[in-house]
């Protein structure tokens, strides 16, 4: 809708305001405002990562000191709708599974809308898809329905989080077109760290909100989504997008050449990129990365106690030996060592997608391809040899690529399909991470129990493992290898971009004029501002974070 504005008998169309016409900047505007209010939002749906948090505290909601089994012939359906006994953590787990499929599933399916709706409007979407999914969950404990949780957070909350996740990737490109993998990764960086905010918040609000009668989880639910709803409403509402031409003062883009032939200045339309050759290659290049790094996040606890045992406390015992104290003891240093496996997540996303602006993003994916299979096949003897220190580094800068990849793949996509439609093609190629989210894990839980059945010792029950992972990082290098420039025939004719542009509304100048501007400075304690919002709470998950990984190092 657009409302009619009269002045002096000349009657104009105001844009509605969700619309992406009504964001459209204006010269003199701040364009690091923006990576702010990305970071507002994917703080908050980032909180996906950490909603095993909750896990203990729902499987013990109606005994609340100890769990209520369910009777041993219960079947599973029945389970999900008993009301007298206890949910166990294997049907909680469904909504992780949820959240991931979802993500990738409406990223896909909704991505070329997002495109020509804006980011405010898909902001303003996802807040609602995410917020509205902890109330549907906190409506789900409280009256100890799982459908409703699974529902609520898995369904309706992982729409959110797709929308939330790629509704910054085009806009942050475009205004960062001398920078494209450093804007990304600052946003994808918020996607790592929301757990590090948003578990320790919840950990806080369950302490506030427990009672001899409940666990506190309902309440925190609604809590989050009020505390949550705030920060990505702000966000959404503080999306810019640049005019068509605009460019930053006094960069010139690159000339093409030999150096660069990787990036292309023209477009492609998401409905023939996803059918090109390297679309396929990129999917799998994204999917082999993720499903071996997602695999050992999900298992870094346990591989760390179980591979090293007594060690861990400078006593010679095995995992199988420890005493109740001793395994108590362990679990804390695990615990430790996650936190510190988060932290590199986290600080990769930014570090390797900056460092790909200087080396390329095909090179960039070779590092973590090559040192990645290297490292891989180097910890199992590391772990034989009982060096926990080099262990835990070698798999701290595994981590780190595995989010670097994260926020390397939308300038990678930008380089070889333009950057009109690059969120709608990002979002089709985060259905790798919905298929890695169940490949990496599966490989790695199922291959432990098979190791265990058979009778290797716990030490050794992640060797295989290991090195399955670095054949998966082996076929990642050369599916990279093969990645060429898009063929001419697949780009936008001057026709098309232009219909394109007019379905996204993009207003301004057209393609053929630039435009470029700087601050004004009157932005600068605004932009000072908006990163202190989002910046205090990111470091108030990583003092909580260090703190916990304190113990690792005594």
């Amino acid at each position: 809708m657009s409302s009619t504005v009269t002045s002096g008998g000349i009657a104009s169309e105001r844009p509605a305001f969700f619309s992406k016409e009504r964001i459209i900047a204006r010269p003199g505007f701040n364009r690091w405002l923006v990576p702010p209010a990305a970071l507002a939002i994917h703080l908050c749906i980032g909180m996906a990562y950490g909603f095993s948090v909750f896990w203990l505290p729902l499987s013990k909601a109606i005994g609340v000191t100890a769990a209520t089994a369910c009777p041993t012939d219960m079947g599973f359906f029945e389970q999900m709708f008993a009301t007298g006994c206890d949910w166990p953590i294997s049907m909680l787990g469904w909504i992780y599974t949820l959240f991931f499929i979802f993500l990738g599933c409406s990223a896909a399916i909704w991505g070329g809308w997002l495109e020509h709706a804006g980011p405010r409007k898909a902001g303003t979407v996802s807040a609602l898809c995410w917020c509205g999914g902890l109330l549907i969950s906190a409506l789900g404990v409280y009256t100890h329905q799982i459908v409703l949780m699974w529902l609520g957070s898995g369904v309706i909350g992982g729409i959110g989080l797709g929308l939330g996740y790629i509704s910054p990737v085009s806009t942050l490109i475009k205004w960062f077109p001398d920078k494209r993998g450093m804007a990304t990764g600052m946003a994808i960086m918020g996607f790592g760290g929301g757990a590090m905010v948003g578990a320790p918040l919840a950990a806080a609000l369950m302490g506030h909100f427990a009672t001899p009668d409940s666990v506190g989880v309902w309440q925190s639910f609604v809590a989050m989504a009020a505390i949550y709803f705030v920060f990505m409403i702000g966000g959404a509402l503080s999306y810019r997008v640049p005019p068509t031409g605009w460019k930053p003062e006094g960069w010139t883009p690159p000339v093409k050449k030999a150096s660069n032939a990787m990036i292309t200045h023209r477009h492609v339309h998401v409905s023939v990129a996803w059918k090109t050759p390297q679309f396929a290659l990129v999917w799998l290049v994204l999917c082999l990365n993720v499903s071996a790094g997602i695999g050992i996040l999900g298992m870094a606890s346990p591989l760390l106690q179980e591979v090293f045992g007594g060690k861990l406390l400078g006593v010679d015992l095995t995992f199988s030996q420890l005493n109740a104290a001793q395994l108590a003891q362990i679990g804390a240093i695990a615990a430790g060592f996650t936190g510190l496996l988060s932290l590199f997540n986290i600080g990769g996303r930014f570090f390797w997608a900056s460092c790909s602006d200087l080396i390329g993003r095909k090179n960039t994916y070779f590092v973590f391809f090559a040192l990645g299979c290297a490292l891989y096949a180097l910890v199992p003897n590391l772990g034989h040899l009982g060096n926990v220190a080099l262990f835990v580094a070698a798999f701290c800068v595994v981590l780190s690529m595995y989010g670097g990849g994260f926020a390397t793949v939308p300038a990678y996509l930008a380089d070889l399909f333009g950057t009109q439609m690059v969120g709608a093609i990002h979002g089709r190629l985060l259905t790798a991470w919905a298929a890695a989210g169940v490949l990496g894990p599966v490989l790695v839980n199922y291959l432990r129990e098979y190791q265990l059945s058979v009778g290797v010792p716990r030490a050794a029950v992640y060797d295989i493992t290991l090195y399955i992972l670095a054949g998966l990082l082996v076929l990642g290098f050369v599916c990279n290898a093969l990645v060429r420039p898009v063929a001419d025939k697949h780009f936008m004719t001057e026709e098309q971009l232009a219909a394109e542009q007019a379905l996204g509304h993009d207003k301004g100048a057209d393609s053929r004029t630039v435009l470029e501007w700087k601050a004004a400075p009157g932005t600068r304690p605004l932009a000072v501002l908006a990163w202190l919002v989002v910046g205090i709470p990111l470091a108030w998950g990583v003092i909580v974070t260090l703190q916990k990984t304190a113990v690792l190092f005594h």
